[in-house]
């Protein structure tokens, strides 16, 4: 199984159907120890994926990526839109030039996006930020791509591995952002960022769901 330009897009709008429906949680969640708009944050995120998705007109999906990536890093609500968008614009260093990703090339193209956000922040596991929801699922997708598992089950993995890295921040004291400044206080409530990251995942899941292989 191969991922053509189309599944991506498939993959990208079910991720925006997910913030969408959850948007509210993700700012409840925020409030916690944040301001309160993490929700309307990822909503605009995910308006500005669209416009990617909708500029892009010559079925590169190189250029898909990097539009998204620029789209998403001009969007207002901290560190979000630089984060998100530079995940996007590293995934498009690694996209293949003939627009077909096989697990390999996935893998390789998560990977690249992790380490492109990565030169932006110093978070690591534990530090209760969306790192701690990507991390695993970037590693999932590097053992699926060792064991040639099919895209489909990888992503279905990778999703769950990020939904249990998002549900571990509860126990965890923040390390970045406003919410350090609580410490114990803001522990047992899971990190808005990360819950977000484990949703866009599983709309990457659910997205090529139906293309199975």
């Amino acid at each position: 199984m191969k991922l053509g330009y189309g599944d991506f897009v498939k993959m990208f709008r079910q991720a925006i159907q997910e913030i969408q429906a959850n948007h509210p949680m993700l700012s409840k969640l925020d409030s916690f120890g944040g301001d309160g708009d993490h929700g309307t944050t990822m909503l605009r995120a995910m308006g500005c994926l669209e416009k990617g998705i909708n500029q892009t007109t010559n079925g590169s999906l190189g250029d898909l990526l990097n539009n998204i990536g620029w789209a998403i890093m001009g969007v207002d609500g901290g560190a979000t839109g630089p984060l998100l968008g530079s995940f996007f614009s590293g995934m498009a260093e690694k996209a293949p030039a003939t627009n077909q990703a096989d697990i390999q090339a996935l893998a390789a193209m998560f990977e690249a996006g992790w380490q492109n956000l990565s030169t932006l922040t110093q978070a690591k596991v534990g530090d209760k930020t969306l790192v701690d929801a990507l991390i695993p699922a970037v590693d999932t997708l590097r053992a699926a791509a060792q064991q040639n598992q099919s895209i489909s089950i990888a992503l279905q993995t990778a999703a769950a591995a990020a939904a249990r890295g998002a549900q571990a921040t509860q126990a965890m004291q923040p390390r970045f952002g406003r919410a350090k400044n609580l410490g114990a206080a803001a522990m047992g409530h899971p990190d808005a960022g990360a819950t977000s990251v484990s949703l866009l995942f599983k709309g990457f899941a659910e997205g090529v769901n139906s293309h199975a292989g």
